[in-house]
């Protein structure tokens, strides 16, 4: 450690950015849409309507949407609607209308209920089905859409909220990345809305927010009302636009159009400055003899000393045929990045397709004339093959030295489809090294799961980008992590009630500004003691509170369905890690029919009540949902509740939570995207 700072381990750290470079522009990419047989076998169906409604509050958000399949043509055909999983999103609802009637689905084994859809199509009866294909889309199969008539569906699903110091964001998913050839190869869709679109989000927050923005949609209408809640509001088509007076650039350029499925929808909320970190308790226990459900969010206080130690950059890029159209904006990214360096500072550059290999020949003094040669050298290259992740990766862990505190990003589609592919091969690799992993998952069609779990096992974090992200901002929120200090080793302790069946089981590290939100069941009622523990650079480091837990909780029946696919998708994470067995398979089986969710094993099924009937199959999901909406319905006519209950003692000691400071014009609330900020996240990074 040449000396410096005995007292601290350095650790080499892996900034894993998944397209980082590519958020430079906004990239064309397939969308949501119905599709329909690339062969052009069948005659396309229309997408009338598609409304979405979304209610964020109390740590959680409740999406639903809304949609109009119309026929145009002599013949029933079958609609299938396809759009990419929102992150840690919880089907729980599908609703079909039938002669009139909504009705809602049921949540059976995968494989029985496509073989009960297929009956039923085949009878010529009314049919719904929603499927979860990995973590790549939900698709919507509805037959039939009768010959010059519409079929009308709802779907909704269950998300945690979390704040990232200061910012919230949702991000209702749009854009398609393109990532499975197989179903690009065998399917067209068509992303266009021919009648009327909405997005309405309302957010309601106990705690005070001073703004909201809405990148890239113009027409978007943000409103407060007077009891503090948030709205915004998107909508296009004839009756709104006539009421409004606006003209769609849709509507311009393809007559029948008003709006397009290819972007996603960004809302960012920035609270108010100055609040103090917290500790907030939301619970669900109709019946006080029996477990209730909570969910426990922790937002730290801003106590994480800043970092200033330096280290060597480790350049890996991808080069496969993926890249192409995209490759000249990632050099001239590293092209400033590199300018950005001190010229004691060091680089290398390693790059990858079908195989791996060293530009540079050992590490380089970042001294204007190597980052003229080297940018020059990176620019004569032409992306093409497939994509060797692993070969890239494996090669840049190979090429630290153990005795420098090391920075490594890679660039990446995050999809590797070239040698080694196993997730657990790479988690392997990874122990290899003593490496902390830092996400960036660019695009809904990222090889999501694998990438956090690569960044969770390395004690690491994750973000996500999209396409219509405000690239500056999360850039920024980033680096204030990896130039601060974490608490690493994190356990939660609660003691005074019985608790179980804890999510997250293994938290980790705890970055700056990043909350912590538990699920988990109860039983009693009473005072909790809640403490917080880890280390800060090797010292240990305690919070603690105490507060109660209620005998008796109504209004949040939903937190039963988010602990359920918490816990499901923690076992799925077992699965990617180490295989599929069959006792894993099964319980995430009964799980996910027990609380009526889409996941890779079970399906939401529709059929006419009296099918349900002549079936036997249990109308659970319909008594849920009822239970559900008539909370939300409650929840809308009441003020907005805070669920603080640290209140009496702080566990932060009222020190104010960490915040986003983009400085200039606002960063995620205005600004533009700028190559030089890629430095601010290649910061130093030292051991904790």
């Amino acid at each position: 450690m040449n000396g410096r700072n005995s007292d601290y381990r350095f650790w080499q750290t892996i900034v894993f950015t998944t397209a980082l470079l590519l958020c430079f522009i906004t990239l064309p990419s397939n969308a949501a849409g119905l599709l329909t047989p690339a062969d052009g076998t069948l005659p396309a169906l229309e997408l009338r309507d598609h409304h979405v409604s979304v209610i964020v509050e109390n740590g959680y958000v409740v999406t639903t949407v809304e949609q109009v399949f119309h026929n145009p043509h002599q013949q029933d055909l079958e609609a299938i609607y396809s759009f990419p999983v929102p992150a840690h999103g919880a089907v729980n609802e599908f609703t079909m209308w039938i002669d009139g009637k909504p009705i809602t689905g049921e949540v059976l084994e995968k494989q029985e209920a496509r073989r009960v859809y297929e009956e039923e199509k085949q009878a010529g009866r009314d049919a719904g089905i929603t499927e979860k294909h990995s973590y790549k889309s939900f698709d919507i199969s509805v037959s039939p859409v009768r010959a010059g008539q519409d079929t009308r569906i709802r779907l909704t699903y269950l998300q945690t909220a979390h704040l990232d110091t200061g910012i919230g964001r949702y991000n209702y998913p749009l854009e398609e990345g393109g990532v499975d050839e197989e179903k690009l190869s065998f399917w067209t869709a068509n992303d266009k809305v021919t009648h009327s679109f909405s997005f309405d989000l309302t957010l309601r927050s106990a705690y005070p927010v001073s703004a909201i923005r809405v990148p890239n949609q113009p027409l978007a209408q943000v409103s407060q009302n007077s009891n503090g809640d948030w709205h915004v509001h998107l909508a296009k088509g004839s009756t709104d636009n006539e009421e409004q007076g606006i003209t769609t650039e849709a509507q311009q350029n393809n007559a029948g159009v008003v709006h397009t499925l290819d972007q996603d929808i960004l809302v960012y909320w920035r609270m108010k400055e100055g609040l103090p970190g917290s500790v907030d308790l939301v619970t669900y226990k109709p019946d006080a003899s029996k477990r209730g459900t909570f969910m426990m969010t922790i937002t730290p206080g801003d106590d994480l000393a800043p970092i200033t130690e330096g280290s060597d950059w480790l350049f890996i890029l991808d080069l496969s045929g993926s890249m192409q159209g995209k490759y000249a904006t990632l050099a001239a990214g590293v092209e400033k990045a590199l300018g950005k360096m001190r010229p004691n500072d060091r680089f290398r550059l390693i790059l990858f397709n079908d195989r791996a290999w060293e530009l540079t020949n050992g590490y380089v003094s970042a001294t204007p004339e190597a980052i003229v040669n080297y940018s020059q050298k990176l620019n004569s290259i032409q992306p093409t093959n497939g994509t060797d992740l692993y070969a890239g990766l494996k090669l840049g862990l190979n090429s630290l030295e153990a005795d420098r505190s090391s920075a490594i990003i890679l660039v990446t589609d995050g999809v590797a489809n070239v040698g080694e592919t196993a997730q657990q091969h790479f988690l392997e690799l990874l122990k290899t090294k003593d490496v902390r992993l830092f996400t960036f998952i660019m695009g809904n069609s990222a090889n999501r799961p694998m990438l956090e779990a690569l960044a969770h096992h390395s004690n690491g974090f994750a973000v996500s980008i999209s396409n219509s992200d405000d690239i500056v901002g999360k850039i920024l929120e980033a680096s204030s992590k990896v130039t601060h200090q974490a608490l690493h080793g994190v356990k939660l302790k609660i003691s005074g009630i019985k608790v179980a069946d804890l999510t997250p089981k293994d938290i980790g590290s705890l970055y700056r500004g990043q909350q912590l939100i538990v699920l988990g069941h109860y039983w009693g009622d009473g005072e909790a003691q809640v403490t917080l523990e880890g280390k800060i650079s090797g010292t240990p480091k305690q919070y603690s509170t105490h507060f109660n837990f209620p005998d008796t909780a109504n209004l949040h029946p939903e937190l039963e369905r988010i602990w359920a696919y918490a816990t499901i998708e923690q076992m799925q994470q077992q699965i990617e890690d180490f295989g599929e067995d069959a006792d894993t398979k099964q319980a995430i089986t009964d799980l996910a029919v027990e609380h009526s969710l889409v996941t890779d094993y079970t399906s939401m099924l529709v059929l006419r009540d009296e099918v349900f009937e002549a079936r036997g199959i249990d109308r659970n999901n319909r008594d849920r949902v009822a239970t559900e909406q008539q909370a939300q319905d409650q929840r809308a006519t009441q003020p907005v509740q805070s669920y603080n209950v640290d209140k009496d003692q702080p566990m932060y000691n009222n020190t104010p939570r960490a915040t986003y400071s983009g400085g200039g014009s606002g960063g995620s609330f205005g600004g533009v995207w700028t190559l030089g900020l890629l430095l601010l996240l290649l910061r130093r990074f030292k051991a904790q």
